[in-house]
């Protein structure tokens, strides 16, 4: 992905739409028992930083996590996002002792104007199912959203379904939630669910912010009393 620094503007945009059709949206999944979230923020305009931390399904409990930095390959362009963040998610994934079965990336999946969202080309770069849980709409139209926790309403583009609009808890705002790689829309409003708790968030993002982000070191904090902890960027792993 060295090459991508000297992408232009035009060469990622056919790069996204030839690597759209690659993108599998039925399930094609594993025993789903550790899911890890990813989330990555910037250290000034250059250097990019991503958390993945991996946590069990049945208790949401952490179980490894991983840090790294890179420099940004390019610069901020609306629409290509995966090109500042996927190489510097490959780097932390690459740390990791213990691997997820899924990831549920902060950003679109399949909810894309080119349908290469950030979860769908980690995907496609790391062969995991990917689910992408987008704070915000990026693309895309949807009716009402119900009140009640769990329920959504479709998010569509151009007649096509693309997502979810998925209210995780009541009262707030809701989640945008859609395929990345390797699973059904049905299935990733399951495991967003079921990663859910009583915020609006899934754990596997709360913690995945929380540790690429400004408050890093509250989290931190919680993630160095795992069972064992070694590495520079603080990685850790637990039997």
């Amino acid at each position: 992905m060295e090459q991508w620094a000297g992408l232009t503007p035009k060469q990622a945009i056919e790069l996204q739409r030839e690597a759209a059709g690659q993108v599998i949206t039925v399930d094609d999944l594993p025993d789903i028992r550790l899911v890890a979230g990813v989330d990555v923020g910037f250290e000034g305009r250059e250097t990019a930083r991503a958390a993945v931390v991996v946590l069990r399904l049945d208790d949401l409990e952490p179980v490894d996590y991983a840090i790294a930095r890179s420099p940004t390959p390019m610069p901020y362009i609306p629409g290509l996002l995966s090109f500042r963040e996927c190489p510097v998610i490959l780097k932390a994934l690459s740390r990791l002792i213990i691997k997820p079965d899924l990831l549920l990336c902060d950003g679109q999946g399949i909810a894309h104007p080119r349908r290469l969202g950030v979860a769908s080309h980690t995907g496609l770069l790391t062969g995991l199912p990917t689910i992408g849980v987008g704070k915000s709409r990026l693309i895309g139209s949807h009716g009402p959203v119900p009140e009640n926790r769990g329920e959504w309403t479709p998010l569509v583009d151009q007649g096509e379904e693309i997502g979810a609009v998925l209210r995780t808890r009541a009262g707030v705002k809701p989640l945008f939630i859609s395929p990345g790689h390797r699973i059904s829309l049905a299935s990733a409003v399951h495991y967003v669910m079921r990663c859910t708790t009583r915020y609006r968030l899934p754990e596997t993002t709360r913690w995945a912010d929380g540790v690429a982000s400004a408050r890093s070191h509250r989290w931190l904090d919680q993630l160095k009393k795992l069972p064992r902890a070694s590495g520079p960027e603080g990685c850790v792993s637990a039997d």
